[in-house]
Formats: C-alpha cells, sequence, structure tokens
C-alpha cells in the first residue's frame, strides 16, 4: 500500500515523465521540451515544476541523475529510469482509466500516447478497454438519472451531462482506432515527428 509521502494520483506528470524517459534518457530541459511538443494539450506544466517532479522521482528511487560534463557549457544533469522506475511506468500504462472526462482527456489519452509507442496491439487493446469501461459508465449513469425524481432537476441535468460527455467519448475512441490506423491493421502512423 502507498504512503501518502510517496502515493502519486494517476492524473500526475510524473507518469508522462516516466513514460519519456521509459524511451531514452533525457535531461531535464529536453523533457519538458517533449512533454510540451507531443502532450502539450494534455499537460501544462512549467519547467520548473517538471524539475520538482524530476527531483522527487529520484529522491524516491524511480529514476536516477548522472551529471554530464559539457564543453564550453554547463554541466547537465541527464535522467534514467531505474528498474523500480520501469516497473511503475509500466504498471500505470496497464492500469485502466476511470470513467470521467477528465481522466480519459488527461490520463487515457497520456497511455494511448506512450502505448503506441511501444506496441500498436497494446495501443489497440487500451482502447477495447476504455471503450467497455466507458459503456460500463454510461449505463450506470443512465440507470442512476431513471432513478432520480424528476423534481430533481439539476441532479437530473447534471446525470444528463455526464452521460451525453462520455458518449461523445465513445466516439472519440472510435475515432482514435482509425486516426491512429490500427483498428484494421493497416501502417499505423508515427506519433514522434
Amino acid at each position: 500500500m502507498a504512503t501518502k509521502s510517496n502515493y502519486t494520483s494517476a492524473l500526475s506528470p510524473e507518469y508522462a515523465l516516466l513514460g519519456l524517459l521509459y524511451q531514452q534518457p533525457a535531461h531535464g530541459y529536453e523533457l519538458h521540451q517533449r512533454l510540451v511538443t507531443d502532450l502539450g494539450q494534455i499537460w501544462h506544466i512549467s519547467l520548473s515544476q517538471a524539475y520538482n517532479i524530476l527531483n522527487r522521482l529520484e529522491t524516491q528511487g524511480f529514476i536516477a541523475g548522472n551529471l554530464l560534463e559539457q564543453n564550453k557549457l554547463p554541466s547537465r544533469r541527464q535522467f534514467q529510469l531505474t528498474d523500480a522506475g520501469r516497473e511503475r511506468f509500466a504498471t500505470w500504462l496497464q492500469a485502466p482509466t476511470g470513467c470521467s472526462v477528465r481522466a480519459i482527456r488527461i490520463e487515457f489519452t497520456t497511455r494511448l500516447y506512450f502505448a503506441c509507442l511501444i506496441d500498436q496491439e497494446q495501443a489497440l487493446n487500451l482502447i477495447e478497454s476504455q471503450i467497455d469501461e466507458t459503456q460500463s459508465g454510461v449505463k450506470r449513469l443512465e440507470k442512476e438519472l431513471a432513478n432520480t425524481p424528476g423534481e430533481q432537476i439539476f441532479n437530473r441535468l447534471g446525470l444528463e451531462l455526464r452521460v451525453k460527455q462520455l458518449a461523445s467519448i465513445l466516439d472519440w475512441l472510435s475515432a482514435c482506432k482509425q486516426v491512429l490506423g490500427i483498428e484494421t491493421g493497416q501502417a499505423p502512423i508515427s506519433v514522434r515527428n
């Protein structure tokens, strides 16, 4: 069980940084730039926040940093995953995403990005699992809506909005398979430019 001092929400940019380091070692500025370039519409963190997360991950033993000397430039700290960091990232990558718009927008999309980099079949499985999870969420909310008295107008409006948002996400999830080229076995797109 995670203690309060080392628990991090699955919606933390920590997992995005771990995923970037899963690909290859890098220094903090480079990691931040990749995060901005590849996932900037999902994660909005400053360079100082990225360094704070990297320092915490190093303290927790998930990454290790080595000082690299540079010719005529200041030394840089290059980070790489430790075995514990690799395991933490792999466990997170396989975990299901909750059935909320925010979790799907941030956590699922980040997982999908890394799954596409690692294994197209894993990406397809991730999408299919999220479709199942989202369909279950819609059914649960529709049942809750059916059991909500008519005079609870704002509770009903809130539930109706959530159902419509999740229905829209189901359409988006289906489109993801087509856009990524993983539904029909066609050549997958490259997620790295």
